[in-house]
């Protein structure tokens, strides 16, 4: 299967008519803005936290929205012509894109949050990023009023790079159909991804934000990764058990797995542990006894913790992946982005590393 950062998911084009839902189901006028996730407006919205204070999430408006319809426009017509349709569609809101089910997962921990920390701006804070010109923004506010959703924020660019800012906004994730944009995120130190829509959609949960992280060249540094892709299996096996006292060092997305973890850490505070809206997994090729320990050390001497680690000794993670059910999964390797694609999970990729280098081939015995 090949994947394209602007896929489409169903079968209209990109716009969520104010007669029909996202899910085919029927909707009142405009002004009703009940959605898919069962939100209905006018809403009392919150004050929007410090960007200092705030784990913040910055989103492409081309993974937020499905902008399809759009682009062709830009790409065929025209630049003019592409901003003279928009302000004529103003009216019309774009359908949920690949990391709407992720926000609002992050806006369902945010209001969990607000009530057991009123006065708290630890929270999730979400950054809309686009290349679009400023007469661009009425649509863009319409359908995320139209959605219920909670972004204050905007980054229009009008069509200059966005990754300047992302610094300015304190980003912790960057989201993006760019892959340039985000290999360019990446260079700066902000972790990353490029985001995909498989052909099919798994549920995802309303209640729980559900995470799931690659080890290598994701969490963790591609140093174990060099190792098997230039020396092979065996050595890589050596490699690990050799070293499996020393830490591995720093990946792209440590980070952010950092920030969820703290935000974890209130709800354990309130007595949330089990019941926690943040769940997180560690989906690795890595085996268990043979090169996990290492893993395992890492993260616990990082002060970190998945609450779940899943060790596949190669096996393919897309079958794990559609039992978890996951908001996002990171991988550094297409090979499992498009696994994951296949089974309906909406896999995002982060280009760092070897890996990038030297693909995985699917005859290959391994790959972390």
């Amino acid at each position: 299967m090949s994947l394209d950062s602007r896929q489409a998911v169903a079968t209209h084009d990109g716009r969520a008519d104010a007669s029909v839902a996202a899910n085919g189901d029927s909707k009142g006028s405009w002004g009703d803005t009940e959605d898919s996730y069962g939100h209905s407006g006018p809403v009392n919205k919150p004050k929007s936290p410090k960007p200092e204070n705030a784990v913040t999430i910055a989103v492409s408006s081309r993974v937020l929205f499905r902008t399809e319809t759009e682009q062709k426009v830009f790409e065929e017509r025209g630049v003019e012509e592409y901003l003279k349709y928009q302000v004529e569609h103003e009216n019309e809101p774009f359908a949920p894109g690949p990391a709407f089910p992720f926000v609002k997962a992050l806006e369902t921990v945010n209001s969990q949050l607000r009530e057991l920390y009123p006065d708290s701006e630890e929270l999730f804070d979400i950054v809309l990023v686009t290349y679009n010109h400023a007469h661009v923004g009425v649509r863009l506010i319409n359908t995320i009023n139209y959605h219920n959703l909670f972004i204050e924020r905007f980054c229009m660019t009008g069509g200059s790079s966005p990754i300047g800012y992302l610094k300015a906004y304190h980003t912790n994730l960057y989201l993006s159909a760019d892959a340039e944009k985000v290999r360019e995120a990446l260079a700066e130190g902000i972790a990353a991804a490029t985001m995909f829509t498989p052909e099919k959609l798994i549920e995802v949960s309303d209640t729980q934000l559900r995470v799931a992280f690659d080890g290598d060249a994701v969490l963790f540094s591609d140093e174990s990764e060099r190792i098997f892709k230039t020396h092979g299996l065996d050595k890589f096996f050596e490699h690990e058990k050799e070293h499996e006292n020393k830490l591995l060092d720093h990946g792209p997305l440590k980070g952010f797995l950092e920030a969820l973890g703290k935000l974890q850490k209130k709800f354990y505070e309130k007595g949330h542990r089990l019941d926690c809206p943040i769940r997180t997994y560690l989906v690795t090729a890595r085996s268990a006894a043979s090169s996990g320990i290492r893993a395992l050390k890492t993260l616990r001497a990082w002060g970190l913790e998945t609450d779940e680690a899943l060790f596949l000794a190669g096996a393919p993670k897309g079958p794990m992946l559609e039992k978890i059910r996951p908001h996002i999964y990171f991988d550094d390797q297409m090979f499992h982005v498009e696994g994951a694609a296949e089974m309906g999970t909406i896999a995002a990729h982060v280009p760092y590393g070897i890996a990038q280098k030297h693909p995985h081939k699917k005859d290959s015995s391994k790959s972390k």
